[in-house]
């Protein structure tokens, strides 16, 4: 992971092309240092955390080194809120309040990832965190102004590839080792800037990594998958029950290189980047118990990636900034067979733009009154080809229009958000799967929130927030009919489907003071036409036939996070943390629990810290899950001791670092329930890492 602490001013910088001004200097940035993690900047302009009517967390500095993995889910598993899809070491997704897929956001820098890791669990999320400079993580309605379909939430990556700020140094530079032992971890990745004009920044950044099959706590199979292959008659089945140690096929290969450039002064700036992402990673194999036969499938993926992010300054007395952001890719992935034949390959081709108009505060009776309004276009044409197609070529335009006005009134807080999106989904193809298909859905979506906060005693708040959202369903969930090696399932969508409506509210409690921070939401949504995955227990092609269905739904939950200093030695502060998450997702109408719904978590941890070194144990306890739905199979309990030492050897680089950490340190064995393959892949077992983060 490459750390580069921005200035407040260059975060704030989002996107859009200016008129710059000749001839001023441009500000000079000191890359290492701070960035207040009360300032959020996913939104068209910068917010205090305190008054944003969501549950927020932000992952920087040190604790995201010490938290970085090979995938974006498993890197952020450990956030209240989030859990992971955990489809092996190599495909993890983050799962926000019971929400995964269409209904979470990925994001670089606010732009989409152009993958296709919303399509099925298998597929990578193509967005490297070893780059990441910091990750926000919105959960709620907040997430409404980057998708109709975001209701879980967003996780936006904010990385450098396009410099905001001009370095004070003449060559600053990054670099990170690690190695992890579960793995046999082994990856490196190095960033350098140099400033060639006073308003001229260059970048370039590499990374390259490469594992070994993942070392797991125990058995592969789970004790009720162990017991349905050993009752098998077939001797490769009942042997499946003694594999243990190892989780096979789960190997990788991944590098990718970057660059970009930006013109930057006080008036504004912009910036051009590319990226370039190659890996070759396999998944763990879903065994037919009865028969013991399975795919190792493993996927050859390649993406190249151009963006563009600019701003004007415009400091007016009714617009202060215009930003736009935009970026396109072409995306593709091979599913190798055994033999390393191609058994089906997926294209993608997106394209998604944001244009922002930030106004400029103004006073209104006692308080004040700011907002931000922009549109949103998304493209995406995509293709499946091969024996296991199992979607047949569509494509997917999005146009948004979105809005967000804050007041401020002192002690009273409020906002409005509202969107308009028009989605059409088309398919139209001769033949697939020996009949034609023709498809043209469009989909009206109509979504908002409006909410407030009020000022209890010193930095308390509690809010409330109130939401309606309406999403279209995705091209899979209409259009999915066939074979899918990589889930190792029979996958069917439902081309009349029609839109999905929620109503949904949020209860939020925030506090800090010296030494101590606290927050808290509760959440309740009411799903009409709530589309769901499920299995139905039929066999085609001898695999498991998942279905996608609509019903009326409701999730309803709660998250806590929350840190104290109980102690302070000279310089060194004594701290306890705890977080803790539910949620609670049943469709209505007797049909039971939404599948892949995680349990009930709570994590703790005490830890020794001061400017020089920090020291932190925790233990992560997740509940039994027993609400499971048709065909679901419980999923037990675990606990896991994690510990952690980060020494940062020279007092003016803050952001040079040597941190150790010991993970599952017990070596249990520990299932996400939410992980389509939890009863063939376990979570990674006791794992040493070492990582070396240096900076110039």
């Amino acid at each position: 992971m490459i750390v580069r602490r921005v200035a407040v001013a260059g975060l704030l910088a989002g996107a859009a092309a200016p008129v710059l001004a000749q001839g001023a200097a441009a500000p000079a940035a000191d890359l290492h240092a701070d960035v207040s993690p009360d300032i959020i900047v996913t939104a068209p302009f910068s917010r205090d955390r305190a008054t944003v009517l969501s549950g927020i967390t932000v992952l920087q500095g040190t604790e995201l080194t010490r938290q970085l993995r090979p995938t974006i889910g498993d890197t952020l598993s450990r956030q209240p809120g989030v859990s992971s899809t955990s489809f092996g070491p190599n495909a993890s997704r983050p799962i926000l309040r019971g929400f995964q897929g269409e209904r979470v956001r990925i994001l670089t820098d606010g732009i989409g990832s152009f993958d296709v890791s919303n399509t099925s669990v298998d597929h990578a999320v193509i967005i490297n965190p070893q780059f990441a400079d910091r990750i926000e993580i919105l959960r709620g309605p907040a997430s409404l102004l980057y998708g109709s379909s975001a209701i879980g939430g967003v996780v936006n990556v904010i990385d450098k590839r396009i410099p905001r700020e001009v370095p004070t140094e003449a060559v600053h530079l990054d670099v990170l080792g690690t190695y992890g032992s579960a793995a046999n971890e082994r990856s490196t990745a190095g960033v350098i800037e140099v400033p060639i004009a006073d308003h001229i920044v260059v970048h370039a950044d590499a990374s390259y990594s490469k594992t070994d099959d993942l070392k797991i706590g125990n058995f592969v199979l789970s004790a009720p998958a162990r017991a349905e292959a050993l009752a098998s008659a077939d001797p490769a089945a009942q042997s499946l029950a003694s594999l243990k140690d190892r989780l096979p096929n789960t190997s990788s290969r991944t590098w990718n290189v970057g660059a970009g450039a930006a013109y930057i002064d006080e008036n504004g700036s912009l910036g051009i980047g590319y990226g370039h992402y190659d890996s070759l990673y396999g998944v763990p194999t879903r065994f037919d118990l009865a028969t013991g036969e399975g795919e190792a499938v493993r996927l050859k993926v390649r993406q190249d990636r151009f963006d563009v992010r600019s701003e004007i300054n415009v400091g007016g007395d009714v617009v202060d900034a215009i930003k736009v952001r935009a970026g396109y890719a072409k995306y593709q992935h091979s599913e190798l067979e055994d033999d390393g034949s191609i058994g089906t390959t997926f294209y993608n081709q997106g394209l998604e733009g944001r244009v922002e108009v930030s106004q400029a505060r103004r006073n209104i009776g006692s308080g004040t009154w700011r907002g931000g309004t922009g549109v949103q276009l998304f493209t995406r044409d995509f293709d499946v080809i091969g024996d296991e197609a199992f979607i047949p070529r569509n494509k997917t335009v999005q146009l948004g229009v979105f809005t967000l006005q804050e007041f401020d009134f002192g002690a009273l807080k409020a906002e409005v958000a509202g969107r308009y999106e028009n989605a059409n989904v088309k398919a139209s193809v001769g033949d697939f799967r020996g009949a034609p298909v023709f498809v043209n859905r469009s989909f009206d979506l109509f979504s908002g929130s409006v909410g407030a906060s009020y000022g209890l005693f010193g930095d308390w708040r509690l809010g409330v927030n109130l939401s309606h959202t309406e999403r279209g369903p995705a091209a899979e969930e209409l259009l999915a009919n066939g074979p899918h090696a990589g889930t190792q399932a029979y996958e069917v969508g439902n081309p009349d489907f029609v839109k999905e409506r929620a109503n949904g509210a949020e209860l939020i409690l925030r506090g800090k003071g010296e030494g101590y921070r606290f927050e808290a939401s509760v959440y309740f949504n009411r799903f009409n036409n709530y589309i769901y995955e499920t299995q139905t227990g039929m066999i085609e092609d001898d695999l498991p036939v998942f279905e996608f269905r609509q019903a009326s739904a409701r999730y309803l939950g709660a998250e806590a996070q929350g840190d104290i200093t109980i102690a302070r030695f000279g310089e060194t502060d004594l701290k306890v943390d705890a977080l803790a998450d539910y949620t609670d997702a049943r469709l209505l109408g007797g049909l039971g629990p939404v599948p892949r719904i995680p349990p009930f978590r709570v994590l703790g941890g005490v830890g020794l810290a001061n400017d020089r070194w920090d020291a932190r144990a925790e233990v992560e306890h997740s509940s039994r899950q027993a609400k499971v739905a048709a065909f679901e199979t419980e999923t037990a309990g675990f606990t896991m001791v994690n510990a952690a030492f980060s020494f940062r050897p020279f007092a003016t680089r803050k952001d040079t670092s040597i941190v150790v950490s010991a993970n599952n340190i017990f070596d249990v064995d520990a299932r996400r329930h939410a992980s389509f393959l939890k009863d063939f892949a376990p979570l990674a077992g006791r794992d040493i890492r070492v990582s070396l983060r240096f900076t110039i």
